[in-house]
């Protein structure tokens, strides 16, 4: 749509409207929010690790002289400064920008040196700004050392009234050092803290080796640094994956220590928290899921942090074993946290990009090296500059009288002196503005010594200047002295966080240790409600259903065991006894809990019990042994066990005991067989147990033959058959069977 000019509503006169297509507007106005937010707000400048926010409060404390050699200065003037000259925000945005650049457990190499309260690792704030002082650190002053030599482009603040630099020199690897976190739109960062000692040793081994893998990087960048310490958990095949792609994340737990109470008895001491979790509100969650009774294996938990942190937890008894009950802390609280990495950052100062570990270092050296030219350069035209200088003085020095004479006598000296010696302006202005104390033999050696000094350092500035071998020696011999000064045998320079190994426990003793261990009855009805009563029940008379249901079986179980369901569909479905609802009322439908398939209904509920196996009859007399283990669902849908296709449907689950099979059908033939006939699969149809020509299965138990088959008749009397008495039954799978023996019970099953 074009543009089309409107008369404005009122009649005649006045200035005429643009109409403009509301959908392009509105791309272009967005697009120009987004990359404003995108450059001038969330993402890190990769060369110097800084917002602009951060970069102007470092620039406006520079102005300030806020050295880390000299005194501090109210929070207030400085934030002053920045929202006056540079930042043109709130206030509160750019102190709180300031507070984090001082907090020694948020920012693993502060830039900002604070006095007074600065907020806590609890997650309290910092005071007022009128009541802290702050000043610069020594890895601050690193960030901009050169700046006054032209090591960076200056450009006007948002008023044109001054100048700000647009990347600080950076001679420290504050991106990966001290980390940055973002959103922007459409896109955001995450950057964990880094050791510097080892960056350095990275970009040490990039300049002799610029092809280095990120497998040899990860040898010397081992992963994050983090402020609070912790222990890193992941595998190192991850934490390369990681750096490769610039998108990962590293599994970070809490360190812990056990202490001895004496008498058997000990408490665990958690002395490290991962990054960015706020304490209190840790303590806080824990002391609630044990109030929901959710950490059964834990007593109690108390704060006991000083400058330290010192978190006390207590276990229910001396049995307890120490690692398990941590690792259920560890699955239920952020004592273990996971810090994501996400290398959005903006390249070359302009463009979005995600970078690997060595495309970083790559570029902050780069930067360094662009920054060591343009000081050399800086540096050689001052000393041209005063070799200039040094050589009008030295012409002086020889023709003192003459020159003397111009000045005391000729009426415009300065255009003499040039003419008479051929000077510049330059030399006639220095020669002028001599003192006549100057005039010493002294001072003209002094000059001739500084000519030679300058002549000497100019010819190494172009030797370094011609060769790119001379600038990354240069460059690494600068890189080795930060290495030094932050190396691992410093305080500020130690390795907080480790790496370790999660202990290996079984995921099933891991879920347990979170569930109060208590005795329950598990009641499934005919109808497929499902509950669990509190205690053990031993009289199942007493349960009440709703109207036309009834009970289809109970069992005993604890609050820790899983309850399998079996349905017509082939379908085991797994539960945990926990998250059943309770005994009041008559329970839920199971079809709420699992999403079983509108046409089946469950078998068989019970209790689940390791490595047992289960016998599997379909309708039709196939069926195969399982192994319970297998049988396990992780999600609502179920895992299939038997395969089956209406109208033949799933109709026996029974506990595999014994070395045989006895089997009945609707037409009362019983056939027995042994049990090694019958495979054991993970799933699958199945082979044939028992032939019929009408009807299908009735029912199906295994048995030890020692002991004789076992059935119960209608009246409650038990039948005992032995080998010999069954001897006319016994046959192979898959036979017809003959009819069942005097007293069998009429309604063709064992019970």
């Amino acid at each position: 749509m074009g543009k089309d000019l409107i008369p404005p509503p009122g009649g005649e006169g006045g200035d005429e409207i643009d109409a403009v297509d509301l959908k392009s507007a509105l791309e272009e106005r967005y697009l120009a929010y987004a990359l404003s937010t995108i450059m001038g707000r969330a993402l890190p400048d990769v060369r110097d690790g800084l917002k602009p926010v951060q970069r102007r409060i470092l620039h406006a404390m520079r102005i300030l002289r806020l050295d880390p050699n000299t005194g501090f200065k109210k929070c207030a003037r400085i934030v002053g400064d920045v929202i006056g000259k540079f930042h043109p925000h709130g206030d509160q945005s750019v102190y709180d920008a300031l507070v984090r650049l001082a907090q020694d457990f948020a920012v693993r190499y502060p830039l900002v040196d604070g006095q007074g309260n600065f907020g806590n690792v609890d997650g309290d704030n910092a005071a007022a700004m009128r009541y802290t002082e702050a000043r610069m650190t020594e890895v601050a002053t690193l960030l901009m050392e050169g700046i006054a030599e032209d090591a960076v482009d200056f450009r006007e603040t948002y008023d044109g009234e001054d100048s700000e630099p647009v990347v600080l020199p950076g001679a420290f690897p504050n991106l990966l050092a001290n980390g940055a976190t973002g959103i922007a739109v459409g896109m955001a960062t995450s950057i964990p803290p880094h050791n510097a000692a080892e960056l350095c040793d990275a970009a040490i081994h990039l300049i002799k080796y610029p092809g280095a893998t990120i497998e040899k990087l990860v040898e010397m960048v081992k992963g994050p640094d983090f402020p609070t310490g912790g222990i890193i958990v992941d595998d190192k095949a991850s934490i390369i994956e990681a750096y490769k792609t610039g998108r990962g994340s590293f599994r970070v737990r809490a360190k812990w220590e056990k202490e001895d109470t004496g008498r058997g008895g000990y408490r665990i001491v958690v002395t490290e928290i991962p990054y960015q979790v706020q304490k209190s509100r840790l303590i806080e969650k824990i002391a609630e899921h044990l109030l929901a009774r959710k950490l059964p294996l834990v007593d109690d938990i108390r704060d006991e942090s000083a400058e330290d942190i010192r978190i006390v937890i207590e276990p229910k008894s001396r049995a307890v074993d120490p690692e398990l009950m941590m690792e259920s802390l560890f699955k239920l609280t952020d004592l273990e946290n996971r810090v994501s990495l996400n290398l959005n950052v903006l390249s070359h100062g302009k463009v979005p990009r995600v970078l690997s570990l060595s495309q970083v270092l790559r570029e902050w050296l780069d930067h360094r090296r662009e920054v060591l030219q343009r000081r050399s350069r800086f540096r050689l035209a001052q000393i041209e500059k005063r070799l200039e200088v040094l050589g009008g003085l030295l012409i002086a020095y020889l023709n003192i009288d003459e020159v003397i004479r111009i000045i005391r006598f000729e009426d415009e000296p300065k255009q003499k002196l040039i003419k008479r010696f051929d000077l510049t302006e330059i030399q006639v202005e220095a020669i002028l503005n001599m003192r006549l104390r100057a005039l010493a033999k002294l001072e003209e050696i002094e000059i001739r010594k500084e000519h030679e000094s300058l002549m000497v350092e100019k010819g190494q500035i172009e030797a370094l200047l011609a060769s790119e071998e001379m600038q990354w020696k240069v460059l690494a011999d600068d890189i080795r002295q930060i290495r030094d000064e932050f190396s691992l045998k410093t305080e500020l320079g130690a390795r907080r966080t480790q790496f370790g190994d999660a202990p290996e426990h079984d995921l099933a003793d891991i879920q347990q240790a979170m569930i109060e261990k208590e005795p329950v009855t598990v009641v499934l009805s005919k109808k497929g409600w499902l509950r669990a009563m509190k205690g053990h029940l031993t009289d199942f008379s007493a349960l009440s259903f709703k109207e036309g249901d009834g009970l289809a079986t109970a069992f005993h179980a604890e609050m820790t065991d899983k309850i399998l369901l079996f349905a017509t569909g082939g379908k085991f479905f797994t539960l945990e006894a926990a998250k059943l609802p309770g005994g009041r009322g008559h329970g839920e439908p199971v079809r709420v809990m699992v999403e079983m398939e509108s046409d089946t209904d469950v078998i068989s509920a019970f209790k689940h019990q390791p490595d047992r196996k289960l016998l599997l009859v379909s309708t039709v007399g196939n069926g195969f042994v399982v192994n319970e283990n297998d049988m396990i669902a992780n999600t609502r849908k179920g895992k299939q066990a038997m395969n089956v296709k209406l109208p033949d449907e799933a109709k026996i689950c029974v506990t595999v005991t014994g070395d045989h099979v006895a089997i009945t059908g609707e037409n009362r033939k019983l056939l027995i067989f042994p049990l090694d006939q019958v495979p054991e699969m993970g799933r699958g149809k199945g082979v044939r147990l028992q032939r019929y020509k009408d009807g299908g299965v009735k029912d199906a138990k295994t048995f030890a033959m020692a002991d004789g088959l076992t059935w119960e008749d209608s009246a409650g009397r038990t039948f005992t058959k032995s080998r010999q008495e069954l001897a006319e039954w016994i046959g192979d799978r898959a036979q017809a069977g003959r009819m069942a023996p005097k007293g069998f019970p009429r309604s063709g099953g064992f019970s």
